[in-house]
């Protein structure tokens, strides 16, 4: 098992990648991975739109606002599906709960990371992309998405063509606690250090350039207004999902 951890602990986003698609067993092979993911309840409200047109992948890397989407040889939109329960259940009412919507929001991200993982470990790339929620509305009606379904999180991968440095992570400290939520007394100290330490990462979308500090980001991001995000709810709501 350890080959899988080290690869694991080796975790880096891929964004560029080699014009060669991955085989029909490597793909069915993932698929059957997605397949077998956990799911709350056994309910299994997660689907993956596999996405094959040039054209419509283009689309999507103008909502993501990243070139690199539309580049990458295979993208897959992860959705959260409680439409077939329901007309399973002939249920519209329960199909859109809160609650199922959660279910299935779950159950899209472990189906993405189990993914992920097999990916990697089949020694190819790949990267989440969150971006695909910059425009809920024009994503859900390029992909006929009916109602009670919502994209929830995308991933390009392939075979890599490129080697990105291991991004710095937070101390362990400061995001791993025990019975109860509680910062260490020497937090401070600790973004410090973890700030000088971003400071000599090498992010790659950014030509080369040293990254920002942590501490800069965030304040960046926490205080930046998005309205295409803020539409989200409204939209899901519109897709039939209660809040």
């Amino acid at each position: 098992m350890k080959p899988f951890i080290d690869t694991q602990l080796n975790h880096k986003s891929i964004r560029v990648f080699k014009n060669e698609l991955l085989s029909d067993e490597t793909i069915a092979l993932l698929e059957d991975v997605a397949i077998r993911t956990a799911t709350s309840l056994g309910m299994q409200q997660a689907s993956i739109i596999k996405i094959t047109d040039p054209i419509l992948k283009e689309k999507i890397a103008d909502i993501c606002q990243q070139d690199y989407v539309a580049k990458a040889p295979h993208l897959w939109i992860f959705i959260v599906d409680t439409y077939r329960n329901g007309q399973i259940a002939q249920s519209d009412k329960h199909a859109g709960e809160f609650y199922r919507f959660l279910q299935g929001y779950s159950d899209t991200h472990l189906m993405a990371q189990n993914v992920v993982n097999s990916i990697e470990s089949l020694g190819y790339g790949a990267v989440f992309l969150g971006s695909i929620q910059n425009n809920f509305k024009a994503l859900s009606k390029l992909l006929n998405l009916p109602k009670h379904t919502a994209p929830a999180i995308g991933l390009g991968f392939g075979i890599p063509n490129q080697m990105p440095q291991l991004k710095p992570r937070l101390p362990k400290s400061l995001r791993i606690f025990e019975n109860s939520y509680q910062l260490p007394e020497n937090t401070k100290q600790l973004l410090e250090e973890y700030d000088n330490e971003m400071m000599t990462y090498y992010d790659l979308r950014q030509v080369n350039k040293r990254s920002d500090s942590f501490s800069s980001q965030v304040k960046q991001q926490m205080n930046r207004d998005n309205e295409k995000h803020l539409q989200i709810i409204p939209d899901l709501e519109e897709k039939g999902f209660k809040f």
